[in-house]
């Protein structure tokens, strides 16, 4: 059976090439309007299963309007945009759109952008599903096991819980989102022990620490003498997590090119080992996780747009340690018992004065930054109080901030700034414990690729008397 197309565009001419293309590709155009009252009453009749529509049409509603009344149906849509201003794109996407497209429609996009729709769109009411039955069944996320080693109790860390609880069960692709230190490992972690397929492979692979010329051979594997030092033939990451999950955390590290290939796998289920000859069938669930901004990163053209649509079916934000004071001294006690039986102390709590001190602090590192300090308080702690700690002043910092605010510099030139404060720091140790990199909370290559990129040599860290 054809599926259903609905193209809301005023513009005769481009409407009359949409539905060309469309037929052609093998769809149905169940109608064309030019209005909103139009359109509703064809979708009325019609039950489209994907609109086009168009932002600006005749009168006075828009093509965002519609898409409120879509939503409420569960009609996906795609925009046909021309030159919109950034405030009308920023209102359209906050209608969770499955695309834009620009206009001159190419072919290819259209299409594209058509099978990225059916995709998001048939994952999408798949995830609607699972939150009304979980909700028919509400669980106490504080009584589940496998959420044993994630600490606090607020708002924001139970809704993130929820989610959690609603996608496991699933085989949907998760995409975790926030700042680096907010605990996306674990929460992939919990992810997997919850799902179907816990018991079977769960393979974690960071996408900023390999290096651009073995990725493609890490993920999918190569044949003995695919290339000059392939003495024996590899299993890749993914054929290693076949019937399992496979967590791909700094997804937005990840070299464009090797972006084709991972859509692919995608959308075949299947990869190709390097030097091989056949394609390789293979059931794996896919959690990727990025600090980044991906929708930023798509508009510099440095991740894919269907890419992006194939990771993002369910996308869960993992809020920042300073939206979440009221778990830091839960979190705060959980570090100090875990470095206590690590490191053999009796540090038994926390002064109220080093308490208020800990809540006050914005956590820029997040709950990394926080275990890390409170493993430096219990090694140079003497007693079995925490009366002391060495950590940044927040009114300083806004004095600092306040006093600069001259002078700003490009994200690249704090990046380099704070990359070269940590090595001041750390007298120039870059790996192991209490080293840069730990420090940062980034991958020892990723840091060493960073200070390479950005010019930092010896000289700018290490001062006379270094060694």
């Amino acid at each position: 059976m054809k599926k259903k197309i609905l193209i809301v565009e005023d513009q005769f001419i481009e409407a009359n090439n949409l539905q060309m293309i469309l037929e052609n590709a093998g769809y149905l155009i169940c109608g064309i309007a030019r209005s909103v009252p139009s359109a509703l009453e064809i979708i009325d009749g019609e039950k489209p299963d994907l609109v086009l529509l168009d932002i600006f049409l005749h009168g006075n509603l828009t093509g965002i309007d519609l898409a409120r009344k879509l939503r409420e149906k569960d009609i996906g849509f795609i925009y046909l945009s021309a030159n919109s201003n950034k405030k009308t794109l920023d209102e359209a996407k906050k209608t969770h759109p499955y695309g834009f497209l620009v206009k001159p429609f190419r072919e290819k996009d259209i299409l594209v952008a058509l099978d990225i729709a059916w995709y998001a769109h048939e994952e999408y009411i798949a995830s609607k599903q699972i939150k009304e039955e979980v909700s028919k069944k509400p669980v106490d996320a504080s009584k589940i096991s496998e959420f044993r080693n994630i600490i606090g109790n607020s708002r924001s860390l139970k809704d993130l819980l929820d989610m959690v609880m609603l996608v496991a069960k699933s085989d949907t692709s998760v995409l975790l989102l926030g700042e680096s230190g907010t605990g996306k490992e674990k929460i992939a972690e919990a992810i997997y022990n919850l799902s179907r397929k816990k018991g079977k492979p769960f393979i974690k692979v960071n996408c900023a620490a390999l290096p651009a010329s073995l990725i493609e051979s890490e993920l999918f594997g190569h044949e003995r003498g695919a290339f000059t030092g392939a003495v024996e033939k590899r299993i890749g990451k993914f054929e290693q997590a076949d019937g399992g999950t496979i967590f791909l955390d700094e997804i937005g590290e990840m070299p464009h090119e090797m972006q084709v290939k991972l859509l692919r796998v995608l959308q075949e289920k299947e990869i190709e080992r390097i030097g091989g000859r056949n394609t390789i069938k293979i059931d794996v669930r896919i959690i990727a996780a990025t600090n980044k901004n991906l929708e930023k990163e798509m508009a510099e053209g440095r991740f894919r747009l269907d890419l992006y649509y194939r990771l993002n079916v369910f996308p869960i934000t993992l809020p920042p340690l300073r939206d979440r004071k009221e778990d830091i001294p839960a979190l705060a006690s959980h570090f100090m018992r875990f470095y206590n039986d690590k490191i053999g102390k009796q540090v038994n709590d926390i002064s109220a004065e080093v308490l208020e001190k800990l809540i006050l602090y914005d956590w820029p590192g997040n709950i990394r930054e926080l275990e890390n300090l409170i493993e430096r308080s219990i090694l140079l702690t003497s007693g079995s109080v925490i009366t002391d700690l060495s950590i940044p002043d927040p009114q300083k910092k806004q004095s600092v901030l306040f006093n600069n605010l001259e002078t700003t510099k490009t994200i690249e030139e704090n990046e380099r700034d704070h990359i070269i404060a940590t090595l001041k720091k750390c007298n120039g140790k870059i790996s192991g414990e209490g080293g840069a990199a730990e420090l940062l909370d980034i991958n020892v290559s990723t840091l060493n690729s960073r200070m390479k990129k950005l010019g930092i040599k010896k000289e700018h860290y290490f001062t006379i008397g270094n060694n």
